[in-house]
């Protein structure tokens, strides 16, 4: 299968002061096949929240190329608003619902600044709201509803626009066990449909959900993993060793 990711040589130094500089990824290499599960972890510091800032075009890199869908970091940046627009959707821990809207109003909010209001919209909301299981809370505004429900109000604007990758930087936060099962299987039944997801977590069991996981420290991708033929139970232990391993 084709790669939708493609980055070689990543290199990003973010400058502390005059003569001092910190170095978060060096020569990272990475593809991410179309239709792929793909998790990055690594411990605080690694990198991870660079690299995934730097694939998702929201950073660039000090070196190195990447290419999305096709198109490379140069093109995309004649028009980077309505690239991120047709190819990318965005959870992150940080929700950042606006509490005075309504959760319709919410889930429509990138098509909205993007081409208006229109019927087709209504009927995509609606669509996606009921999927995921918040169909009822539409005209609800997100302080009324649970973190579960906010969680997946997020997911649902995420993906009101269609993006071809779904970008999630520790996405369930602080939820309880059973509502992270459940955002976990509402992921796997997009990915299933084709989406192509990008997530970083540091929790193993979120990581056994993934097709692959890519393990990341002082900047540079040190191991892999891909689940292939094994249950989620034995992806888990795999990974918990290789953390493990790690981290020691």
């Amino acid at each position: 299968m084709a790669n939708i990711i493609e980055a070689r040589g990543l290199s990003k130094r973010y400058k502390i002061d005059e003569e001092t500089f910190t170095q978060a990824l060096s020569n990272v290499d990475i593809d991410i096949e179309q239709g792929e599960f793909a998790c990055i972890m690594g411990p605080s510091g690694s990198g991870k929240s660079t690299l995934i800032s730097i694939l998702s075009t929201i950073d660039r890199p000090t070196r190195g190329k990447l290419s999305l869908d096709g198109k490379s970091n140069i093109e995309m940046q004649y028009d980077l608003s309505a690239f991120r627009y047709e190819n990318l959707g965005f959870v992150f821990q940080n929700l950042s619902l606006l509490d005075e809207y309504t959760v319709f109003e919410n889930i429509a909010l990138p098509v909205l600044m993007m081409k208006g209001k229109s019927e087709e919209l209504k009927h995509r909301v609606e669509e996606l709201a009921n999927k995921i299981g918040i169909g009822k809370l539409l005209e609800k505004q997100p302080t009324e509803c649970s973190g579960g429900e906010q969680q997946r109000i997020a997911i649902a604007r995420a993906l009101v626009n269609n993006p071809k990758i779904l970008v999630a930087d520790e996405p369930t936060g602080n939820l309880d066990s059973i509502t992270i099962d459940e955002i976990m299987h509402v992921f796997n039944s997009l990915n299933r449909e084709g989406t192509t997801i990008l997530m970083v977590t540091h929790d193993c069991y979120l990581a056994s959900y993934s097709d692959r996981m890519l393990y990341l420290k002082d900047g540079q991708i040190i191991d892999e993993i891909k689940k292939q033929t094994l249950s989620q139970d034995e992806y888990f232990y795999k990974i918990t060793d290789i953390t493990s391993k790690h981290s020691i």
